[in-house]
């Protein structure tokens, strides 16, 4: 009888062992593909890769930086133009934010910041700085990347409204607005007083609690997945540098320097 026991435990290790095993090694994966851990690749339809786009799709971008809805900063002439498909529930949106170094350092070495020891550094702060030095355009468009970003996403248009995007997405690009959106909020039209009270230090509590209720920009959390989906792409976050595309939380230095420093 204690044979058995023993053999049933030992058979019980090894295939805990190798679920274990498994589930790291598709960790590891995911991550070196900029992939987000908690999501697998069945949760939206993975495109064709491209890593140039089209004239028929420069054609489409530019349509975005003429839409006056759209989340657009910067002079739309201007000689370099990024466009971001991004996600506010989404870690590795996060990551490449810059504002969130909790799950910077908890992605590994690759993504911890120089701020906090490592060599990573996010591209979005370094694509608002050209934004506001007026050397660049960039388009924000929502991809439903992680599940949980139509209420971040609606926030962010209504404080567009206000001209506090910047402050607004600082707030749910934080280690903080991170846990609210997948862990509170989770899309639930009905917290919609507790995100405006999260974000009171951007844009007042009341005007944000009724936007949100407004349904005013609900067209834009499926239009703005639509544009992505036309051009090929929907993992977030994806990144247009003119024709040239990035996808996934790459460095600056690892992918968007060489491109910028050949257009300045």
């Amino acid at each position: 009888m204690k044979q058995s026991i023993t053999q049933y435990l030992v058979v019980l290790a090894l295939i805990v062992g190798a679920y274990m095993l498994g589930t790291y090694k598709t960790k590891v994966e995911y991550l070196e593909k900029g992939v987000p851990t908690g999501q697998t690749q069945d949760n939206q339809v993975q495109p064709e890769t491209k890593t140039v786009l089209t004239e028929a799709d420069l054609d489409a971008v530019e349509k975005v930086f003429n839409d006056k809805e759209a989340l657009v900063f910067g002079d739309k002439n201007a000689k370099i133009k990024f466009v971001e498909f991004s996600d506010t529930s989404c870690p590795y949106c996060h990551i490449a934010g810059g504002v969130n170094p909790t799950l910077n350092k908890e992605a590994g070495e690759r993504f911890t910041m120089v701020q906090d020891g490592g060599s990573y550094i996010p591209a979005v702060p370094e694509i608002k700085k050209l934004v506001t030095e007026g050397k660049a355009a960039l388009a924000w468009l929502y991809t439903p990347g992680h599940g949980n970003g139509e209420m971040g996403t609606l926030a962010l248009y209504c404080a567009n409204e206000k001209n506090r995007f910047w402050e607004a997405h600082d707030l749910l690009m934080s280690s903080e607005g991170y846990e609210l959106l997948n862990n509170t909020v989770k899309n639930d039209r009905n917290q919609a007083e507790t995100l405006a009270g999260f974000l009171s230090p951007a844009v007042e509590t009341g005007f944000m609690k009724e936007c949100l209720t407004s349904g005013k920009y609900d067209s834009r959390i499926s239009g703005d997945p639509t544009i992505a989906s036309s051009l090929g792409f929907g993992a977030t976050p994806t990144f247009f540098v003119n024709e040239q595309v990035i996808e996934g939380a790459v460095g600056w230095d690892e992918g968007f320097k060489a491109i910028v420093d050949s257009l300045l």
